[in-house]
């Protein structure tokens, strides 16, 4: 299998006269890249899958137990370190897509600096996992066998998976992912049942997991060279021009925070009823987030085509990038939606095998297929909005569809009406079909030249200008935009 997805390589993307003459069928290699890409995410998500599993069939107590300790976890850690990586779905995608390669190293460089930097908070908040469960009104019990786990790890994991996935290079991440999850389930076997260390046992497991993900992913990069054509070696560069990083990752860190943090939170509020109803939401959690890998590879590899397309100039391959994705999202949605809404009476027994919790969860997954199918059509035009650099519009309807719709409604049906975790995914259903509603109509109206031009306006801004610069800053830039060539980067030849 190839390392690169098919048409995506540099050689493929060089610009001319302010387009690209590359212009192949968007079908196969969205496909083929999106199936990498749901296969690598799976990996990543499988260490925490099999953790649940195990803690599962241990006991109720040690389900909760995990299942609270993973919630902490995402909430203060992963999600906003994967939410900061995502701004390379933008920059690096449209840098890249511009053919200025050594310019995506810089930007690795920076994205390092900038996400080790945010880890400091999180270790504060990991540090004081116990106090902050019991602040929450949680079981002690429970909040007690939730240890905080560090994932510095998955911060850089996450960041050089992005560095890869932009330039159109997933199998690696496969690859190093399949190591990980097999090193992971046999450590956490080996420490649960012969040194019988139960939950603690398992996040130790979790941890160690996670490191060697990004060791053998960075030791993979190393050695096939595959740095090379966009690693120039660490610069003073990569010090500047966080301002305009920053002002992309936030919006980047939101957009998917809102969305992580509200589901976090149902998991925390189904804690307050009781250990069944959070078992369900751990349980049915992680069957949804399995299901949603199929349209979050479409997304992903939907965000760098619709970038490397913009940062190439040309607006009808960005067009046609954004709407072929929508269109195999809803397909695979309706084939997997199907899936688990048959088999809701017995999927729960890979978790558990207490009654009470199975029954809740086929509650749950009858509801499942609908929430499923506008969930898929919201994730992949959100991975348009981020290929296009329009984060901002994707955090502030995530912030109103649930925080503003699907909380309320949620919260209202499962404590008044007393539907409990049902409710609660009642609520999310009625949300993100507004939000795929509300994208899909965003993406209908968008202007896409404008947004073409606002690409080469953001990678011009890194170029040292000579002759035309001042004329571009002026009143030709917005009658003519400057293409690439007509200016000189001070990354060199790779500019052009």
């Amino acid at each position: 299998l190839p390392l690169v997805c098919p048409n995506e390589a540099a050689n493929h993307m060089r610009i001319q006269g302010g387009s690209t003459g590359w212009v192949g069928p968007v079908g196969p290699p969205l496909t083929t890249c999106s199936g990498y890409k749901v296969i690598s995410q799976m990996m990543i998500f499988m260490i925490s899958f099999v953790s649940t599993v195990f803690c599962g069939h241990l006991g109720k107590l040690e389900l909760a137990g995990v299942t609270l300790s993973i919630i902490v976890v995402n909430v203060t850690g992963l999600s906003i370190g994967t939410g900061l990586s995502l701004t390379c779905d933008t920059l690096i995608s449209q840098t890249y897509g511009s053919g200025n390669l050594k310019r995506v190293g810089v930007i690795l460089q920076r994205g390092v600096l900038i996400l080790l930097l945010a880890c400091f908070p999180c270790w504060a908040v990991l540090v004081n996992t116990e106090p902050l469960l019991l602040a929450v009104k949680q079981n002690p019990e429970v909040a007690r066998s939730a240890p905080g786990r560090t994932r510095t790890a998955a911060f850089m994991y996450q960041l050089q998976g992005r560095y890869l996935q932009n330039q159109g290079i997933i199998w690696p991440q496969v690859i190093t992912g399949a190591i990980g999850n097999a090193l992971n389930a046999v450590i956490n076997y080996f420490f649960l049942y012969h040194l019988e260390l139960g939950i603690v046992g398992s996040a130790a497991a979790n941890a160690i997991s996670q490191y060697l993900l990004a060791v053998v992913l960075f030791v993979y990069i190393w050695v096939r060279g595959l740095h090379k054509a966009t690693w120039a070696g660490w610069s003073l560069d990569c010090l500047q021009e966080w301002g305009p990083f920053i002002k992309l990752a936030i919006p980047s860190m939101l957009m998917l925070c809102l969305e992580w943090w509200m589901f976090e939170l149902g998991g925390v509020l189904c804690g307050v009823i009781s250990e069944v109803e959070l078992g369900t939401q751990s349980i049915t959690y992680q069957l949804v987030v399995i299901a949603y890998m199929f349209p979050f590879g479409i997304s992903a590899a939907a965000s760098v085509r619709v970038g490397n397309a913009l940062g190439a100039g040309n607006v009808e391959q960005a067009k046609l990038s954004s709407k072929v994705p929508i269109i195999c999202a809803l397909i695979i949605a309706c084939f997997v939606g199907a899936g688990f809404g048959a088999t809701k009476d017995v999927i729960g027994h890979i978790f558990t095998s207490d009654q009470d919790i199975l029954q809740r969860v086929a509650d749950v997954l009858i509801i499942f297929p609908f929430a499923h199918l506008a969930d898929a059509v919201a994730g992949v035009t959100g991975g348009v909005l981020r290929g296009a650099g329009k984060q901002l519009i994707g955090a502030f309807c995530n912030l109103v569809g649930y925080y503003f719709i699907g909380f309320p409604i949620g919260i209202s049906l499962m404590f008044a009406v007393k539907m409990g975790v049902v409710g609660l995914w009642a609520g999310l259903t009625v949300c993100v079909f507004a939000q795929s509603v509300f994208f899909v109509m965003f993406l209908y109206k968008l202007d896409w030249k404008k947004a073409a031009d606002e690409v080469r306006v953001s990678i011009l801004k890194t170029c040292d200008y000579q002759g035309r610069a001042q004329m571009f800053e002026g009143q030709d830039a917005q009658k003519t935009p400057p293409t690439l060539g007509d200016v000189t980067c001070r990354s060199g030849p790779h500019c052009r």
